[in-house]
């Protein structure tokens, strides 16, 4: 079978970079308003990102639980990709297609789609069929289809659920209102009273021809259906396995919660009807055994629901509510709860809500006295919001620059003093941890926000209490930054460094230098880029000032796949200077390529440290003719001055004579390029030795000393050849003169 293609560096990371901002774009607005600055600037890196991946065509790729597919070739399954990726198969997405450009709105339709609650969508018939009602041809959505993949097994494992025969003669007795059954649909009734599954897709069956011309529900013909449906599984159990009732009172119950409130509230507290089995007294008695079953969390999410829906209470909610909560503890525990629902709905956020809520409160509290409430006061409540939004157009001026105070970006300013506070106050060992978290925490909140000058202050006053032995929270302030360092919303800021501003990409540097280099592992993806981007530029600069300290944190970098960015580590490395480096350069010199070579061996020579020098020099040792001839090749490429004292070194602890005969002639010649007074002096000690064993390679010394000398041209390397043709010993005064005779001929 033929490997798939690999993708290339740079679609690979523009489908990368796609991924952290589609799931920051979703997370953003599960965070903030639709139209916080935060939400629109991650929507438009989001589009950015999109474009750069499309490349001028149609983007497409496929999900999996564990990463993204563009083509058949997998795109990673670590970092964004594979949080991508999860993201999305948790929300039912098979592929997802982008045309070339992708307007706003679209991508806004999008992500309120992703970032809605995934059994709503599926209630809607599953995020491709959802889309296709309210999406936008520039975006399309495929999904899974797990009915159809897990149709066979269910047959097999849960037989209540077969939609055979049997099944739509059910259907048909309970729409039809028949009283008698034969056997073998009263087999399946009992089967299907142990299925809670079961029971739901029955009454889901059995409301569906209760739909209007318009499709809007029937919402009366639904809730009696549901009711007739429920009745007959009862008779059957009460009559052919009576021990079973309370649990199958409990099935019911569990598939009620399922159905749309309406019809919920419809079925609780509408009248009874005495055309199935039963009658009415036994309808009854089954609407308060469901109202029995109903839990305090149930009731609440019902009652949210409808209040959500409707947007106030009605008589029937109450008298529903009533029926399920009579005693007063238990209405005012639900309401508890109901209102902490609706707080996180759409419904709730709305100004008018708080006022809304009094008078509901008050109908469902007080439904035996209602009489005493007139109409027209609780009318005058519903309309205070409204009565309030008019009378705050007449602000005073002096009272405009109060309200302001309370706004978003100054409550969160606030938020950010007094944990700081709360920081530098602690002084319990046990308890400063546990604010350091916290503070580290909000430093995360303010960074999606893009607060960075609160974060700042923030992040400085961990780095300042993690500085202080004395300080409470010491360790916890550095094990909290650290944490920061590998925040997601660290790393989603890291990677916007290079589109920032100049003063938001110094800000970002002043939290960096906070943080301390843990920071580096975040800003070493800037260095995994060909080009000297702005971003690669900026990260570099940051891990620079952090000196020593990040020699260790960059060492990961130098084993990746790509060798510019291993080059882009090991001038980070040189540049820094620091002997902590040359163990993790020496293995790159012997590496087979070329480029990663060199840049080690620049770094090496950058490095002011004996240590560097004898790296290079055990290389030397250890190479062979054209490898050595590489690696000098290196050292004097850029013409740097720097080589200078590494290549003395070399010189100095070498064998001349010995096994390091060639090394040092070739360590002569490489001065001889880099032309500068400092190595003529150990070029003329070289130039000096002496040998009665080894007349050949004393010759070859004394010849290259004096060429590399010529070389260098300087009056210095001129006057050290004059000392050798005039003091020098017989066979130097020799090659001397003749050098000199041929330079005046």
């Amino acid at each position: 079978m033929p490997e798939a293609t690999p993708l290339s560096p740079e679609l690979s990371r523009s489908v990368s970079v796609l991924a952290r901002a589609l799931v920051t774009a979703a997370r953003n607005l599960t965070l903030y308003p639709a139209a916080h600055p935060t939400v629109k600037s991650s929507v438009e890196r989001l589009r950015s990102a999109l474009v750069q991946a499309a490349a001028g065509g149609v983007l497409s790729f496929g999900v999996t639980p564990e990463t993204l597919l563009v083509g058949s070739t997998a795109c990673g399954a670590d970092g964004p990709v594979a949080e991508a990726a999860a993201w999305l198969h948790q929300r039912d997405i098979l592929q997802l297609s982008f045309a070339e450009a992708v307007p706003l709105d679209a991508l806004d339709a999008l992500l309120d789609l992703l970032s809605d609650d995934i059994a709503s969508i599926r209630a809607r018939g599953g995020p491709a069929k959802a889309w296709a009602q309210i999406g936008h041809p520039a975006v399309a959505i495929e999904q899974i289809d797990f009915a159809s993949v897990f149709e066979d097994r269910d047959d097999v494992k849960h037989p209540a659920r077969r939609k055979d025969d049997l099944w739509r003669a059910i259907v048909r007795a309970v729409t039809e209102r028949r009283k008698a059954l034969d056997e073998a649909v009263q087999r399946r009734l009992l089967e299907i009273s142990g299925d809670v599954v079961a029971i739901g897709e029955l009454a889901q069956d059995v409301m569906a021809p209760n739909f209007a011309a318009d499709g809007s529900p029937m919402l009366t013909s639904q809730a009696a259906a549901v009711i007739a449906a429920y009745r007959h599984l009862v008779a059957i159990v009460e009559v052919m396995e009576p021990a079973r009732r309370t649990e199958v009172m409990q099935n019911l119950a569990a598939a009620t919660a399922s159905l749309d409130p309406r019809v919920i509230v419809q079925m609780l507290g509408g009248p009874d009807e005495g055309g199935a089995p039963g009658g009415g007294g036994q309808a009854t008695d089954l609407k308060r055994g469901l109202a029995a079953e109903f839990d305090d969390y149930k009731v609440a999410q019902l009652l949210a629901t409808t209040l959500a829906i409707d947007g106030q209470a009605s008589d029937r909610l109450a008298g529903v509510f009533d029926t399920i909560a009579p005693d007063e503890p238990r209405k005012r525990r639900v309401l508890t709860m109901t209102k902490s629902l609706l707080s996180e709905t759409s419904f709730g956020k709305t100004g008018q809500f708080q006022n809304l809520w009094t008078s509901m409160e008050e109908l469902l509290l007080t439904y035996n006295e209602r009489p005493f409430v007139s109409a027209q006061y609780r009318s005058g409540l519903d309309h205070v919001g409204e009565r309030a939004a008019t009378m705050s157009a007449d602000l005073p001026e002096d009272l405009v620059g109060l309200m302001d105070t309370l706004g978003q970006d100054n409550v969160r300013r606030l938020s950010a003093i007094l944990l700081i506070d709360l920081l530098n106050l602690e002084r319990d060992p046990a308890r400063a941890p546990e604010v350091a978290r916290d503070v580290a925490a909000l430093c995360e909140d303010l960074l999606l926000a893009g607060d960075y000058d609160s974060a700042l202050t923030v992040t400085r006053a961990l780095a300042e209490q993690a500085a202080t032995p004395s300080a409470a929270a010491c360790g916890g302030s550095r094990v909290a930054l650290d944490a920061l360092s590998e925040s997601a919303a660290f790393r989603e800021t890291v990677d916007l460094l290079g589109d920032m501003a100049d003063r938001e990409a110094t800000m970002l540097a002043e939290l960096s230098a906070a943080i301390g280099p843990a920071a580096t592992d975040a800003l070493g993806q800037h260095l995994d880029a060909e080009a000297l981007t702005p971003g690669r530029a900026r990260a570099t600069a940051i891990i620079r000032s952090y000196g020593a300290r990040a020699v260790s944190r960059i060492a990961p970098l130098l084993s990746g796949p790509h060798a510019y960015a291993q080059v882009n580590a090991i001038e980070l490395l040189g540049d820094i200077g620091s002997a902590d480096a040359v163990p993790m350069l020496q293995p790159l010199l012997r590496g087979t390529q070329p480029r990663v070579m060199r840049a080690a061996v620049a770094a090496l020579s950058n490095i002011d440290d004996p240590a560097a020098a004898r790296a290079v020099h055990t290389v030397l040792r250890a190479a062979t003719g054209e490898q050595r001839r590489a690696v000098v090749e290196a050292l004097v490429a850029e013409r740097d001055p720097r080589v200078v004292p590494v290549l003395v070194r070399i010189l100095n602890e070498s064998q001349p004579l010995g096994n390091d005969h060639l090394i040092v002639l070739e360590t002569l010649g490489a001065m001889g390029r880099l032309a500068h007074d400092d190595a003529v002096p150990h070029i003329a000690r070289v130039m000096r030795r002496r040998s009665w064993l080894a007349r050949k390679k004393v010759r070859a010394l004394k010849q290259t000393s004096l060429d590399t000398l010529r070389q260098i041209g300087t009056p210095v390397a001129e006057r050290a050849i004059s000392d050798g043709a005039a003091q020098g010993d017989r066979l130097l005064r020799k090659l001397a003169r003749g050098m000199g005779a041929q330079a005046h001929g």
